[in-house]
């Protein structure tokens, strides 16, 4: 680990000054889909002739793209068939369903507005095009200038491709970028990038910063502007 994360625990101001680009999760970060992603999930295994899943359990297989999810809610005994014709279920389900009971967290839209004049991007393991008709349905597709999804790149994360690129969308170095997420994965993937990472305690996945502790714990993006801006002692 780097000098300037251990320095980040210790608590100094100032820390994230250089900070110009901000990247977001999405689920469980900007937006609270567990209704609509368990009722598609359990949906899905109704189609395949499985038992459906309690909500809690759900809610923990969430974060590594969807054909992932699938996979872990047919369980290890599903062929590569019955997991590809459950992906393609719960792909046709959830593009009709995905905005039934999805919203963005409190505070989400005043913490954006309030880095307005920083580079905003979006990097989900969600697909892109269900990404962003979700940010746009949400009225907060505005807020950023690109959005990648889970199949953007070959590789979803922890892997830092995705990041790596919005770094050089932006012309930016890693010490001047963010990655703001609520599991383990996000800080997995800022490290991995060299990046600065930001958790939410609000999230699908925050028991995962116990073993993945992130540089900066939140628990509203509207606390994340006054860190950014924080000086030096």
């Amino acid at each position: 680990m780097t000098d300037r994360h251990d320095q980040a625990r210790n608590g100094r101001n100032g820390k994230f000054a250089a900070v110009r680009v901000v990247m977001f999760d999405l689920d469980g970060t900007l937006i609270d889909s567990r209704r609509d992603l368990v009722l598609s999930v359990n949906a899905t295994l109704r189609y395949m002739g499985r038992p459906e899943l309690p909500h809690e359990t759900i809610y923990k297989l969430v974060g590594s793209g969807a054909a992932v999810l699938v996979q872990r809610a047919l369980g290890h005994g599903a062929t590569e068939d019955e997991s590809q014709r459950g992906l393609e279920y719960f792909l046709r389900y959830y593009r009709e369903h995905m905005l039934d009971n999805t919203v963005a967290y409190p505070g989400v839209s005043e913490g954006l507005t309030m880095l307005k004049d920083r580079s905003l991007a979006v990097l989900t393991n969600k697909p892109v095009k269900f990404s962003q008709a979700i940010l746009e349905g949400l009225g907060l597709a505005q807020y950023f200038r690109v959005v990648y999804g889970g199949n953007s790149f070959a590789s979803k994360k922890p892997d830092p491709e995705g990041a790596r690129v919005i770094l050089r969308d932006f012309q930016a170095s890693p010490a001047e970028a963010m990655l703001v997420g609520d599991s383990a994965v996000d800080v997995r993937t800022a490290r991995n990038a060299g990046t600065w990472s930001c958790g939410v305690r609000y999230g699908l996945g925050p028991e995962g910063f116990r073993a993945h502790p992130p540089d900066l714990l939140l628990d509203s993006l509207t606390e994340l502007r006054a860190h950014l801006d924080a000086t030096l002692e």
